[in-house]
């Protein structure tokens, strides 16, 4: 079906947000008149199970066929959907709609060779080549429910959520690449199911890199089955049905498995790949990120492809694969119009080429927009990308359990005037507040607990897989009415959202909440400063102290003294003697998840010399000795 041009392209952003709140079903109704469907819906909304709303009730459809045959269909099969670039192998490799078309169709075939269909788990455990985004759109054509696991992740916790999706077919391949080393994902997976015990057939890429051992009656190659399997076309299923489940970290340790449907869900990606990202139909867009988090999942594969878009699916780094130019590379080669990554990739790029030396090897003419998103976009590493790439740069915030932007800057609507620090402006769809502990709105400008009157829009999640007590307890219990969303932050007289970190990064000195956050903004105005973390230690006299870590730029001048100096003086200066900043210390680098994100928990368990549980989701463990070595020498 053709893209229709809806008011939303020649109004406002206020007048779109009042549109929403003066008609919130009938906004959705709008929006999901972009979306092919076998049948219309019963129900808009539906509350009977309230807080877990489901949207569209009745309705059919399916989502690859949405992303995918729709688009053949419609007269543009030679369009490019994927770009495969990997800089780890030095190869470049274009799938059009027609053919990602096919190869969904055969391998949806294949699984269904396996006994896989509707309401089937399929596990894919991969690296970012292209038929990881094959495996995941032949789980869609057919109802079954695909949960990725971030390709290389630990035997333990692997297995844990093997144990918890029960999955019959597993797709992987026989290893993954990171500079300087090859990682075989067949050992670990062969752990993996010998620790849970399960039967579940798998079905092995063959990478050139790496070979596996492969187990009689249990491990298949892909590509032989590939050239037996027929293509199968999409089933028609229910909007409610779940698309798939993805893990995020539990406070438990068993793994949250985050249910997302599929009518909704396809609504919402349609509606943010123009009104969020400012993308067409045939706009290069790129998401460097990985499919096993859930930017990966909304924004490599489903919502381009939905809205027609050429996805680009990097396999690297920004730094090393093979240097600070790497994303400048990609931008210019493929004409990417936006790219949307996390701040510490932008901290890397810069900490490495701070003069931004490799862009000028690049023509980035058709770059338009670099969005932030993933934890706190500092405004240094905004105000330092803005200046090298003289396009708007854009923080916006969201989470696993949402699929899209909770608050950002709409850039097919109206660019809002960015103030630093701040994710911008709430979506329709996301009523955002700021509570005291008991509950209360508090003032703008005072820290709070952020949270979203219920209900959430389409795209957010059903619930937590095969729990819905749990789902409840966890996002519903807190606050009555309202979606937890674990971060704290503030807004301002204008309605701007500032998100400070999760509620955990709010430290409690001697009876005052202080958000490390904007300790850290303090931090990174320091010139040698090239990326900085504050948390909180415990204090038996004052519950909590700040804890500073700096990280510098090779090559300052002044000494590691001098530079904790001057940090101890401007947080005292910026924040007040009420902050009792009186620790920093210099480390080389700073323990991270695979995603980017920093562990600040585990840090301040070292720096309170308390036994902490080494993360599965550790980029390299080596980081924490250092981190004990620079605290205790």
């Amino acid at each position: 079906m053709g893209e229709m041009v809806g008011p939303t392209q020649m109004s406002s952003y206020q007048h779109i947000y009042e549109q929403w709140q003066q008609d919130p079903e009938n906004f959705w109704v709008e929006a999901a008149g972009q979306i092919s469907w076998d049948k219309s819906w019963d129900k808009v909304l539906c509350s009977e199970d309230a807080p877990l709303y489901r949207w569209f009730k009745g309705a059919k459809t399916n989502t690859c066929f949405n992303a995918l045959d729709r688009h053949v269909e419609a007269g543009h099969g030679e369009r490019t959907a994927l770009i495969y670039d990997s800089a780890m192998t030095g190869t470049v490799q274009k799938l059009t709609y027609r053919e990602l078309t096919d190869q969904a169709a055969r391998f949806a075939g294949v699984l269904k060779s396996f006994g896989v269909e509707k309401g089937t788990r399929v596990l894919i455990y991969m690296p970012m080549i292209p038929q990881s985004v094959v495996a995941m759109m032949a789980c869609a054509r057919i109802g079954a429910v695909h949960a990725v696991v971030f390709g290389g992740f630990a035997a333990k916790e692997l297995s844990k959520r093997i144990d918890d999706a029960e999955p019959k077919v597993i797709v992987s391949a026989t290893c993954g690449l990171e500079p300087g080393r090859v990682i075989a994902y067949k050992p670990l997976l062969d752990e993996a199911l010998q620790m849970s015990g399960s039967d579940a057939k798998s079905i092995i890429v063959s990478r050139p890199e790496c070979s596996a051992e492969m187990k009689e009656g249990r491990d298949f190659d892909w590509h032989d089955l590939m050239v037996e399997a027929e293509p199968v076309p999409c089933v028609s299923l229910e909007a409610t049905d779940p698309l798939y489940i993805l893990y995020t970290s539990g406070t438990t340790g068993t793994p949250k498995g985050i249910v997302r449907d599929n009518g909704g869900h396809m609504v919402a990606m349609h509606w943010s790949m123009k009104n969020v990202y400012d993308m067409d139909p045939g706009d290069v867009f790129w998401a460097a990120s990985d499919i096993g988090w859930v930017v990966g999942h909304s924004y490599i594969v489903y919502a381009p492809l939905i809205k027609g878009c050429t996805t680009v699916l990097y396999e690297g780094k920004p730094v090393g694969t093979p240097d600070a130019g790497a994303f400048w590379r990609v931008i210019s080669d493929h004409k990417v119009k936006a790219l949307f990554v996390a701040p510490t990739a932008i901290r890397a790029i810069k900490r490495e080429d701070p003069d931004a030396e490799f862009l000028k090897k690049y023509d980035l003419s058709h770059f338009n927009i670099l969005f932030l998103a993933g934890e706190r976009a500092d405004p240094d590493t905004v105000k330092w990308a803005e200046g090298i790439l003289d396009v708007p740069v854009i923080d916006h915030w969201w989470q696993t359990e949402t699929a899209w932007t909770i608050c950002g800057n709409f850039m097919g609507i109206e660019h809002l005037p960015v103030k630093y620090g701040s994710s911008s402006k709430p979506s329709p769809g996301f009523d955002v507040r700021v509570l005291s502990d008991e509950g209360e709105e508090v003032a703008p400008g005072e820290l709070g607990n952020i949270v979203v009157k219920e209900p959430l829009p389409p795209g957010s999640m059903l619930t937590v897989w095969q729990d819905d007590p749990r789902c409840i307890n966890t996002y519903f219990r807190e606050f009555e009415g309202y979606y937890l969303t674990g971060d704290a932050g503030h807004k301002d007289e204008d309605g701007y959202l500032y998100i400070m970190g999760r509620t955990d990064d709010v430290i409690n000195v001697a009876g005052h909440r202080l958000s490390t956050g904007a300790m850290e903004e303090v931090l990174a105005t320091i010139p040698e400063v090239a990326e900085c973390a504050v948390v909180g230690v415990t204090d038996e006299l004052k519950g909590q102290q700040p804890y500073g870590f700096l990280v510098l730029k090779s090559g300052s001048a002044r000494s590691n003294d001098e530079i904790i100096a001057d940090a101890i003086a401007r947080v005292r200066q910026e924040i007040g003697a009420v902050a009792s900043f009186k620790n920093a210390v210099v480390v080389t680098r700073l323990p991270k998840t695979r995603s980017g994100k920093i562990l600040r928990r585990v840090m301040a368990s070292i720096a309170a010399k308390e036994d902490y549980k080494q993360p599965a989701t550790l980029d390299d463990p080596a980081i924490l000795t250092e981190i004990e070595l620079a605290l205790f020498p």
